[in-house]
């Protein structure tokens, strides 16, 4: 396993999503969503991660909504005091993506004079604060405002652009300016995305004007834009004026500290063959038509990195740097890889001299919407370093990665020996790249997770996500691990040492468990105490899996992990059974049970059959009066590698969000495939004559929140995974 050589140390600050933006005549709160504003205990959980700042927000629009209202500081104060007794300095956030309260406009002054205005009664409140943002990414925001339409004012030209931008960076002058009659000291941390514009030959230019572009606001805050910087032309062209731009240099303000926001998604790629790329991605200048997409996708040489950056922007301003957002919307195990590459490429520059201060783990709550650029209410939500699905954060594997880091240690774990998406052929899409080859186990890492039932669907699910994951791993038949011989067992984990086993294999035809209960005992349930006892003894992480079936149905509303069981038949008592001895002989060992699963990638569900029943105009028999919670295989494999991954235990029920009868799930299929759903027959469970007894109700629901998507968001994604496996 690799261990990161820990030189000068790179501190670890912390940060909360915190986005306050406004859509039309609507206001999108971030913090409401995450449910932070009703926890007492955030505070304290982010300072257990030994964080030295954070970025925390003090909003213009949330608490000064109305000029005349006399503020109510009690909440921000309670927090920020919190802090401040805890050894966290704060750097306090004044507007973050937004574009002032209603009585305020971003297109002149009187949003600069507003906000210097709202600061001087922050500065007053807590003198003693020192670190200020007053507002994150400017260019950022006047783009999305301004250039490209998406939050208000919903502009989409140069001149409003530019307007905003200017406006934005004028108040960020002004507001330091009152904040330091007050704090003479203060300090200010300017924030914004650190990318870049690659390019064919052709378009050159405009990746050379996008390059320039991306300074701008912090050359305006630096006092550089002056008659011979290289935009000022455009500036006047696009409406400046040159008394706005000359306030600049009158009034230079620049950062103590730039902030530097990177994702992989920062650097972009713009290509005049418009045939190679998806129609979203077209746009156009002035003069050519091109698509612009992340650079990350398309094998380009060119591209730096996020290294490669800091080295350019260091070069370019020689003013001490931060990362101030070091986040992925991805896989735990891509979270994880993410973050320990920025850690590792900034403690490499800090060690060449550059002065890197800090990375930031940022959206500790996680973050809602940005899927839809937060135009939306109940957005996707994607976890940060904890979890706030259950209403209650939930520490992820992240915290324990910065916890280490924070404490100037190495992180160790097996999944950091793959390289990220990011850094893999599997990131180029474009051109079209022939599919995913998932032929062989990947063996090679020192410590590989092991999946039993190479023959199952759910084994070879497994087997699929972790290819696509860069998890290394073996799938096994029953001659390879056979988990009724524990003798067996425990030479594989000798020979292999995995860091984890999940178990997949078992008995699975319900209604033969009623003759063949022996069987059926042995495999589901004699097979896991297997797994448990020798996985505890060697310390070896393990998932199983349970059933809907340990449930009698008399309940009539969502089954929670704590509910008791009854089962109906032979195969739910020996799924029942073996939750119990599991998490009695292994009580780290994580459980989950789940409900009626269909894929994209075999034959062997209900939904599969269904159309193979509609492509042969054949009839089908479907129960319309048992009551299902139907779950698609790639969430519940990608969810549960992540509860995994995250060291949870226990019983986990994972399903997707809703619950209908077996006839209506077939007639769904049936309406989105476009099928003629009069070749369904409802039937009751009676008619279909099932040897072993079902139970008429056994939709799932978890107490640790819905951590899959809904069934209608599952169901789209069903039938496009159709066509790319038959592609």
């Amino acid at each position: 396993m690799k261990k990161t050589s820990l030189n000068q140390k790179i501190n670890i600050w912390g940060g909360i999503e915190c986005t306050y933006n406004r859509v039309s005549d609507s206001y999108f709160d971030q913090l409401h969503f995450s449910g932070h504003y009703e926890r007492d205990g955030d505070i304290d959980l982010f300072a257990s991660l030994g964080i030295t700042k954070m970025r925390y927000p003090v909003l213009w629009e949330k608490l000064n909504p109305d000029k005349d209202l006399v503020i109510d500081w009690s909440f921000t104060e309670k927090k920020l005091n919190r802090l401040r007794e805890l050894n966290i300095e704060p750097i306090a956030g004044l507007v973050h993506h937004g574009s002032g309260p209603s009585y305020s406009t971003i297109f002149d002054d009187s949003f600069a004079i507003n906000l210097a205005a709202y600061a001087e009664k922050v500065a007053e409140k807590f003198p003693w604060i020192a670190y200020y943002t007053p507002i994150n990414e400017p260019l950022t925001t006047a783009r999305f405002c301004g250039l490209y339409g998406v939050w208000h004012p919903h502009k989409k030209d140069d001149e409003s652009f530019v307007k905003i931008l200017i406006n934005e960076c004028k108040a960020t002058v002004m507001a330091m300016q009152t904040i330091r009659k007050i704090n003479p000291d203060a300090k200010l941390v300017q924030t914004e995305d650190l990318g870049k514009t690659y390019s064919t030959p052709m378009l050159k230019y405009q990746a050379d004007f996008e390059n320039e572009r991306r300074w701008l606001s912090f050359d305006l805050l630096c006092g550089r834009v002056t008659p011979v910087h290289p935009l000022w032309q455009y500036l006047i062209c696009s409406g400046a004026k040159k008394d706005d731009l000359f306030y600049f240099i009158r009034h230079a303000c620049p950062p103590d500290i730039i902030g530097f926001n990177h994702y992989p998604t920062s650097e972009r790629f713009i290509d005049e063959n418009l045939e190679n790329y998806p129609g979203h991605t077209h746009g156009s200048n002035l003069q050519h038509q091109y698509a612009d997409v992340e650079a990350v996708r398309v094998n380009h040489q060119e591209v730096l990195g996020f290294k490669g950056l800091l080295k350019e922007a260091w070069n370019y301003f020689k003013i001490p740097m931060a990362v101030t957002e070091v986040h992925l919307h991805c896989t735990r195990e891509e979270q994880l890889r993410w973050f320990h590459n920025i850690h590792k490429s900034a403690q490499e520059l800090k060690n060449e001299g550059i002065n890197i201060v800090a990375i930031t783990a940022w959206a500790m709550l996680g973050s809602y919407g940005w899927n839809k650029l937060l135009t939306k209410e109940n957005g996707q939500y994607e976890s940060g370093v904890f979890d706030v699905r259950s209403g209650f954060p939930r520490p992820t594997l992240l915290t324990q990665l910065i916890k280490s880091y924070s404490n100037n240690q190495p992180f160790i774990h097996p999944v950091l020996e793959n390289p990220g998406w990011w850094n893999s052929d599997k990131r180029i899409i474009y051109p079209d790249t022939l599919p995913l080859q998932l032929n062989k186990n990947s063996s090679h890492c020192t410590s590989p997770v092991l999946i039993t039932g190479k023959t199952g669907t759910l084994g070879n699910a497994f087997f699929r996500s972790c290819v696509l994951r860069g998890i290394s791993h073996q799938l096994l038949n029953r001659q390879e691990l056979n988990i009724e011989n524990i003798d067996q067992i425990e030479q594989v984990i000798k020979n292999v040492k995995p860091w984890a086993i999940i178990n997949t294999a078992g008995f699975v035809k319900v209604d033969e468990a009623e003759d063949d209960s022996q069987n059926c005992f042995n495999a589901n349930t004699a097979g896991a105490e297997n797994l448990a006892l020798i996985c505890k003894k060697y310390n070896v992480k393990l998932l199983t899996f349970s059933s809907d079936l340990v449930f009698d149905g008399n309940k009539m509303h969502p089954y929670l992990e704590n509910d008791l069981v009854s089962p109906l038949n032979i195969y739910g008592q020996s799924k029942a059974d073996a939750e119990k001895s599991v998490l009695n002989i292994y009580p780290s060992a994580l459980v989950i049970r789940t409900s009626a699963f269909f894929g994209p990638w075999d034959q062997y569900n209900f939904a599969a059959y269904i159309l193979n029943s509609f492509q042969n105009n054949l009839p089908v028999n479907a129960p319309d009066d048992v009551y299902i919670s139907p779950t698609y295989i790639p969430d519940l494999v990608n969810t549960s590698l992540d509860l995994l991954l995250d060291g949870e235990s226990g019983i986990w029920n994972l399903a997707n969000g809703g619950e209908l009868t077996w006839a209506d799930f077939a007639v769904e299929i049936a309406i989105i495939s476009s099928n003629n759903s009069k070749l369904i027959n409802k039937v009751s469970l009676l008619e279909m004559d099932y040897k072993a007894k079902r139970p008429i109700y056994s939709v799932l629901k978890s107490k640790h929140g819905t951590l899959l998507p809904s069934l209608e968001n599952a169901l789209e994604r069903f039938f496009d995974d159709q066509q790319l496996v038959l592609r």
